[in-house]
C-alpha cells in the first residue's frame, strides 16, 4: 500500500525541484513540464497545478519523472 499523501501541485513541482534536480522547462495553462538530464538522457514529466492531486495522478507523476513512490513519500 502506498503512503502517498494527498499535495497540491505547486508542492510537487517543490520537491522534484529541490529535491530531484528537476528543472522548470515551461508552464501552458495550469500544467507545468519539468525536465531533469541524467546519464542515459533526459526525462520528464507534466504536474498539473491542480489545489489537491490525487494519487492516481501523482503515481502518473512519478512513473514518469522514475522516482519511488516510497522515496518520494519522505520528502511529503
Amino acid at each position: 500500500m502506498s503512503k502517498l499523501k494527498k499535495i497540491s501541485g505547486k508542492d510537487c513541482v517543490k520537491i522534484l525541484c529541490n529535491k530531484y534536480g528537476f528543472e522548470i522547462i515551461r508552464q501552458k495553462g495550469s500544467h507545468v513540464i519539468l525536465k531533469k538530464t541524467i546519464s542515459e538522457g533526459q526525462i520528464g514529466t507534466v504536474v498539473p497545478l491542480h489545489k489537491e492531486l490525487k494519487n492516481p495522478t501523482l503515481r502518473s507523476i512519478l512513473r514518469l519523472a522514475m522516482i519511488d513512490e516510497e522515496n518520494f513519500a519522505q520528502f511529503q
